[in-house]
């Protein structure tokens, strides 16, 4: 068997949706358990749609994700170019090898004409029971062909589909589907208008020059693959056709229908991999990199998408997936978008980090709120706060209060917790904490737990209290953490001034 070859290839058209990100990953993940190769192509024969920045946007979302190319546009390769649009001259033979054939045939029809054969025939369809009615070359002579060429008319080539043929594809993931040809238009190959061809040539042509072995491709082109199959037939190709497999849709949470932008925006997550900055409206969309999701787990959370390892495991590495994958145990049910697992994900690879990888993208935000703090006390409040948050910036909305002493007191908690002898007894715990030397938790909690005892105090009392004297209110991990890390002099300002406040 040759080398395993898949590709992924996108449009320049926009942002890249994390279907299609789902898509390149299980290409990915196929290509390298075989020891295969992944090239990175670039369809943008459709130049009408052509967006600025969406290349570099897709290549950028790729490096973040850690999902490597082998070959293809801006990686290099014998097999190129891989954009398209550089491909003209190589699409042109191949229009011409189908229309020597009799393969393919030049449609004159204008947007006028093909729009009243519409309206005069229900259900129409450009194919063997109409193509005769219409102005192509099969009902116009050569020279009138070839007159109208010369005069500048534009036309398009279709592919000329015969009635009563059986078409098979062999499709990995959902068995044989077979298809009778009545069933298929005579597709446009290709248009005068811009001299490109359309996805169905450009795609065949190129998986045969470029020797792709499996399009592995989403569930939405699996009624592009009979003809397909049609055309490998029609250039005498069948011995190098790839195997296909139709990867199943992603479903909107609700599980009815194929996922949108709409529904992200509806229900606050992203849809892009990375924010995208819309050049020509100027909308700007969120993306998982800066919703501050990690990489790897986004890679973990599509990769579950559709695909079940067979296991009850859950949590994969990249080099894991690629060791797991069978792309036999993809499903072929649409697999719902569940946003929330995706969160789950971020928690579990978040905690799985240790505080000093996470300090270093708190730090920022840390400052950028204007606390002056050491990398070492950020990395100790990760340390104390990161097994509490999702996503690294909910850490400052939990944390504030090691690096700000509190400017005010949460009311429910003051209402709960400050007793009438609160202000007394955390008078008396100042004074024992500042008889302490070393103010270690280790330092300090036999010493205060001693006190309370000896007093006849309730610890939660005690407790509470101090917590709403340090924090404000009533979060934060154990109170001889909190009170460790911001030493005696603070934790003393801070008592005594809710004694103050608080009365």
């Amino acid at each position: 068997m040759s080398k395993v070859r898949v590709r992924f290839a996108p449009s320049p058209t926009g942002p890249l949706h994390i279907g299609g990100v789902r898509t390149a990953l299980f290409n990915y993940l196929f290509a390298r358990q075989h020891g295969g190769e992944f090239v990175f192509r670039i369809e943008d024969t459709d130049s009408n749609r052509f967006v600025p920045g969406a290349e570099e946007y897709i290549l950028e979302s790729f490096r973040w994700l850690g999902i490597t190319f082998d070959e293809g546009v801006s990686f290099g390769g014998d097999k190129g170019p891989y954009r398209q649009s550089e491909r003209r001259t190589i699409y042109k033979k191949y229009v011409d090898q189908l229309l020597e054939n009799g393969k393919a045939y030049i449609a004159f029809d204008t947007p006028q004409e093909l729009e009243a054969a519409r309206n005069a025939t229900p259900n129409f369809q450009y194919d063997a029971r109409t193509r005769l009615q219409m102005r192509n070359s099969l009902t116009l002579s050569k020279e009138e062909v070839d007159s109208l060429i010369a005069d500048g008319q534009q036309y398009v080539v279709r592919f000329r589909i015969e009635p009563g043929e059986e078409i098979l594809v062999n499709d990995l993931i959902r068995g044989e589907v077979r298809v009778k040809s009545d069933i298929l238009d005579d597709k446009v190959l290709y248009k005068s208008a811009d001299e490109l061809p359309t996805y169905h040539l450009a795609n065949i042509v190129d998986d045969h020059l470029m020797e792709i072995t499996h399009v592995i491709r989403g569930e939405e082109w699996l009624p592009s693959a009979p003809l397909h199959v049609l055309l490998y037939r029609a250039f005498g190709w069948e011995d190098t056709m790839p195997q296909f497999a139709h990867l199943p849709l992603l479903l909107k949470p609700e599980g009815k229908g194929k996922l949108s932008k709409r529904d992200g925006d509806r229900l606050g997550f992203p849809v892009f991999p990375l924010e995208w900055h819309d050049p020509q409206s100027g909308e700007v969309s969120s993306g998982y990199r800066e919703s501050g999701y990690f990489p790897e787990a986004v890679v973990n959370f599509l990769a579950l998408l559709g695909w079940n390892p067979g296991t009850e495991q859950e949590l994969f590495s990249l080099d894991e997936l690629v060791n797991t994958f069978d792309i036999s145990r993809c499903s072929k049910a649409g697999a719902k978008f569940d946003y929330k697992k995706g969160i789950w994900f971020n928690h579990e690879y978040l905690l799985r980090k240790s505080p000093e990888e996470i300090a270093p993208l708190f730090a920022p935000i840390v400052a950028g709120n204007g606390a002056d703090a050491t990398m070492e006390q950020v990395t100790e409040v990760v340390r104390m706060m990161k097994d509490r948050v999702n996503f690294v910036s909910e850490l400052w909305g939990l944390c504030s209060f090691f690096f700000f002493p509190p400017v005010e007191y949460d009311e429910k908690t003051v209402k709960k917790r400050w007793k009438e002898d609160s202000a007394t007894v955390m008078t008396e715990l100042a004074a024992v904490l500042e008889g302490i030397s070393d103010f270690s938790i280790e330092g300090q909690e036999p010493v205060v737990k001693q006190w309370i005892e000896e007093k006849g105090y309730k610890l939660g009392d005690v407790m509470n209290a101090f917590r709403l004297c340090l924090v404000g209110e009533g979060k934060g991990p154990g109170m001889f953490d909190i009170s460790a890390f911001l030493g005696k002099e603070e934790t003393l300002r801070r008592i005594r001034r809710a004694v103050e406040v608080l009365g």
